[in-house]
């Protein structure tokens, strides 16, 4: 007798297995990604959401705390083919919800016919169909949590140091370590601050780049952020990644809008308009960016032409849909940091003559 149920708002309950007891609800995604699965489920842009494994196997190589990029697992609850004991056990430490022993090729298909939807969860010994229905009832959609980067963000200020050869401002509205490394390890001090933080309290670093980190959520919701992007745009060099990308582009006069499944994996294809150059890239992204208001288009996804790359030489803005700075990679992108800092040294230069 199963053990788990998995209640989906097409009307189905799923029967599976429970490997971490508990009942729980969110917006229901997959991620075509065969490896970094402890970089998924700590990524905070798994926020509200219940994340499925379309790879059939998920724990083949253990649980590293060094491979995480957050403190915590962020998705509500995982849903794999099979789990490994290691990763089963992490989940059921955190507290997290998961289930396996189901036809996640049936779910992965079901999400890409009839998009990311409600699901609920109930897993352990006294679960009932009737309970991961009672779920998925009181999901609520993505737009409806208005304050979502208040649970993946820092609560207050804080520096990580790497050399001094430049300041970055971040708004972390739920970003992955990695990219903090990615700006330190390239000599920037980074000054990490909270989603809500004032355009006041940021020019108290006196940053050489304002920096929009990715997180959960819809980019609309915050407001906050944008307030911070309209107050620096034209006077500061700006760059964003993945939600940062739409709050930036919100901010300036763009829109985005709701995709159906969205893009989640290691292995979207990015094409440079500029070079014509087609990277492999690793996404996590609910939102596109619509209209781009004042920023060039200068990358798109090779599956369905969304926006990539936003830059605007004139505001000194260069933004990514995807995350460069993705571990375990792929890394064809990452020099894209390296191309944040260039925009220091030429306002430097600049400001010299």
């Amino acid at each position: 007798m199963s053990d788990a149920y998995i209640a989906l708002a097409d009307g189905r309950v799923l029967e599976a297995r429970s490997r971490a007891p508990g009942r729980t609800r969110g917006e229901l995604v997959f991620t075509t990604a065969y490896t970094g699965y402890e970089e998924s489920l700590t990524d905070p842009s798994y926020a509200e959401q219940i994340l499925t494994f379309s790879y059939p196997l998920i724990g083949n190589y253990g649980v590293r705390a060094e491979r995480f990029e957050s403190d915590s697992v962020q998705p509500r609850a995982a849903v794999a083919r099979e789990l490994t004991d290691d990763v089963a056990d992490w989940l059921a430490t955190e507290g997290v919800p998961a289930v396996d022993h189901v036809d996640t090729r049936e779910i992965v298909t079901t999400v890409r016919e009839e998009g990311a939807m409600a699901c609920g969860i109930a897993a352990g010994p006294d679960a009932t169909p009737e309970d991961a229905v009672a779920e998925m009832e009181a999901c609520e959609p993505m737009s409806a949590h208005t304050d979502i980067g208040a649970g993946v963000s820092v609560a207050e200020p804080t520096v990580h140091e790497g050399g001094g050869e430049a300041t970055v401002a971040m708004l972390d509205c739920g970003a992955k370590g990695s990219i903090v490394s990615s700006l330190t390890e390239r000599g920037a001090d980074v000054h990490v601050f909270p989603y809500d933080s004032t355009p006041e309290q940021v020019a108290e670093a006196d940053p050489d780049v304002l920096f929009v980190s990715n997180g959960p959520g819809d980019p609309e919701n915050f407001v906050a952020a944008q307030e911070v992007v309209d107050a620096f745009a034209g006077e500061t060099p700006m760059a964003g990644i993945c939600l940062g990308q739409q709050i930036v582009a919100s901010a300036l006069g763009g829109t985005t809008e709701k995709m159906s499944f969205g893009h989640r994996g290691v292995n979207q294809p990015v094409k440079d308009l500029r070079s014509g150059r087609v990277v492999m890239t690793t996404q996590n992204h609910g939102y596109t960016v619509d209209d781009t208001g004042p920023l060039e288009v200068t990358q798109v996804n090779v599956n369905d032409d969304t926006v990539e790359g936003l830059d605007s030489d004139e505001l000194d803005v260069i933004t990514r849909q995807y995350h460069p700075e993705a571990n375990p990679g792929p890394h064809d992108s990452l020099g894209f940091f390296d191309d944040v800092l260039a925009m220091v040294d030429n306002r430097r230069r600049i400001a010299a003559d």
